[in-house]
């Protein structure tokens, strides 16, 4: 067989996760070859993602290569994957997830601030709702780019700290300090690379399929039937994370108004069963507790 032709975006991290994918494939004696593709996303970095218009910013190139028959599989931060996937593209892949988790990175001269008096670098509407839910007073200021990129502008910007996803830190082996974050609820699906492949390739998709997670796999897919059915698709303030414990699956989810103020969560023990869908029976707790009315508010804001 020839090699399998992996498409991934272009920047330092991106082709760090392909390299991961490659690797998993290499170890199961299948030939690799890694296809960077610029993304619009990575191209318009002076807009926060919410103004675009486009939930599936990041993904967008690499589903037009993969439908064009330009590459074979496409390597993806799953967060950023819209919840609805464009006609004859699937996820067929799950790796481990690693770090889940959001940080703080501070600049040296705001070393010694209170959380409430840090202002604050983030375009994340999830990341500025759930630090306003804590500490409502705080300035925010939109920043985009990879994660050299928004290091860079810590540094220069005019404010004192940054939220970041841990994943990146570690994967780029980043010596930095940075604060653990317990009032974040992660972005569902958040620290997980995931490959999604074109229907028509059924042999190259039992391929890839043998290097899946399915741990990581159960817990995504709750993640993401939560977030679909809220139909927040990535730009609402959503969180939700699932984790295996034992033979239980813990669950915990928010739908947060921009502001932070009104916050309707959900903080569930189950144990799974692959014919119940948990992530749409939790998202309907949440539309039933004033979520449908939240969702329609934050709608007409954006």
């Amino acid at each position: 067989m020839k090699s399998i032709r992996i498409g991934t975006r272009n920047s330092a991290l991106a082709l760090w996760q392909a390299r991961e994918v490659a690797r998993h494939l290499q170890n199961n004696n299948y030939l690799t070859e890694i296809v960077p593709i610029v993304s619009s996303g990575d191209k318009n970095l002076n807009q926060p993602l919410y103004s675009l218009g486009i939930t599936g910013v990041f993904t967008r190139d690499l589903d037009i290569a993969l439908l064009n028959d330009e590459i074979d599989i496409a390597v993806h931060s799953l967060k950023d994957v819209p919840t609805q996937l464009p006609q004859n593209i699937e996820m067929i892949a799950y790796l481990e997830r690693d770090y889940p988790q959001d940080i703080l990175i501070r600049k040296e001269s705001a070393r010694n601030k209170e959380f409430h008096e840090l202002k604050l670098a983030t375009s994340s509407l999830r990341r500025r709702a759930f630090w306003l839910r804590n500490y409502p007073a705080t300035d925010f200021s939109d920043i985009r780019g990879n994660i050299q990129t928004r290091l860079q502008k810590l540094e220069d910007g005019d404010f004192d700290a940054t939220i970041l996803s841990l994943a990146g830190i570690k994967r780029m082996k980043m010596e930095i300090d940075y604060e653990m974050l317990p009032l974040m609820i992660s972005a569902p699906s958040q620290g997980v690379i995931s490959v999604a492949g074109h229907t028509d390739k059924p042999e190259i998709n039992e391929i890839v399929r043998q290097i899946n997670h399915q741990q990581t796999q159960i817990c995504v897919e709750i993640e993401r039937n939560f977030l679909s059915t809220l139909e927040g698709g990535c730009t609402a303030p959503i969180g939700a994370f699932a984790e295996i414990i034992g033979d239980q699956i813990r669950f915990k989810a928010a739908l947060c108004s921009l502001d932070g103020k009104n916050c309707i969560a959900v903080d569930e023990n189950f144990v799974y069963t692959p014919a119940e869908n948990f992530g749409e029976k939790f998202a309907q707790v949440v539309l039933e507790n004033g979520g449908k009315e939240l969702m329609a508010e934050i709608k007409s804001q954006i």
